[in-house]
């Protein structure tokens, strides 16, 4: 398999074929090989240091916290460990602290960005899974047809319209969006939104529209943007960013056109930069995108390309 991205593969089986079980995951959620993997407001419970860790929590630990009527999902099963989802966002933060407080003197609910590139790639990605899950469940708790509530099926990955006369099904969302790096000869062009980080430039990125493959979408964003006409759109990679619910599909493309106007809506500054210039982003006046994200592997790979 290539190198995948932060937050893809936590080398889980998903065991889609327990979901189909209704009581299975009632059962599995007191049997002591079970780790519960709580998320408050889409912030995971992490042990915080050189190298944050996530705190999972064992089923006798946490039994106050499962009253039945918080949100479960199953995650999946790796060597022998069943991973389930929790979400506390019901709580307080002052009594969703508390009630954690057993499992560490450093445990807290953190957002994920601040601490997943310091993370060990598969820990992070299983906590990823986690928050983008329970970010679903708690914004689809009432059926988007008839607003009766919904009731979760198949291990969390279903939530049913409660309502007999509807029983709508509806599944985990997920976004898709298209983000690329334009290249021309030795120059990529990368841009900084206006709400980025001082001095931070990265690959451009969008939504897909609804009717229009990937391709379209990635040369209607950059030129929409920037004014650039691009073509021979190459795919790279892809990345679940559950910030909220996103899929990142990563291209590189070849510009047509070099000639810059960018949309100030979307963009403070657009420019092409040689990958000498890129290397010599001194993190202050101008930095890269963070780590984790598929921008930097787009632009890392890239700059390695003729290192």
């Amino acid at each position: 398999m290539p190198r995948m991205n932060y937050y893809a593969y936590g080398g889980l089986d998903r065991a889609a074929a327990l979901r189909q079980r209704e009581e299975w995951l009632e059962r599995t959620l007191m049997e002591p090989e079970t780790r519960l993997v709580p998320v408050w407001r889409s912030r995971n419970l992490v042990a915080e240091g050189d190298e944050p860790k996530p705190v999972l929590l064992e089923p006798e630990a946490a039994r106050d916290l499962m009253d039945g009527k918080r949100h479960t999902a199953l995650l999946g099963v790796r060597d022998g460990v069943t991973y389930v989802a929790l979400d506390v966002s019901d709580l307080d933060e002052e009594e969703a602290q508390r009630r954690i407080a057993s499992a560490g003197p450093r445990a807290n609910f953190v957002d994920l960005r601040a601490v997943g590139p310091l993370m060990v790639r598969e820990e992070g990605s299983l906590l990823a899974y986690a928050r983008g899950l329970m970010y679903w469940h708690l914004r689809h708790r009432f059926c988007g047809l008839c607003g009766h509530p919904t009731l979760a099926k198949k291990a969390g990955h279903v939530l049913k319209c409660s309502n007999p006369d509807c029983a709508t099904e509806h599944f985990p969302r997920t976004d898709p969006a298209v983000i690329m790096l334009v290249e021309q000869g030795d120059r990529a062009l990368l841009g900084r939104s206006p709400r980025f980080a001082e001095g931070m430039y990265s690959t451009l990125a969008g939504f897909v529209e609804p009717g229009e493959s990937l391709e379209e979408a990635v040369a209607r964003e950059v030129e929409e943007e920037t004014g650039v006409k691009v073509s021979d759109v190459r795919y790279h990679s892809s990345q679940p960013w559950p910030f909220p619910s996103s899929i990142m599909l990563g291209f590189y493309a070849t510009a047509e056109t070099t000639d810059i106007t960018i949309d100030t809506e979307e963009l403070a500054d657009a420019r092409w930069f040689t990958r000498t210039e890129m290397k010599a982003f001194d993190g202050v006046s101008r930095r890269l995108p963070r780590t984790d994200s598929i921008a930097r592997r787009l632009i890392d790979d890239w700059l390695a390309e003729k290192a």
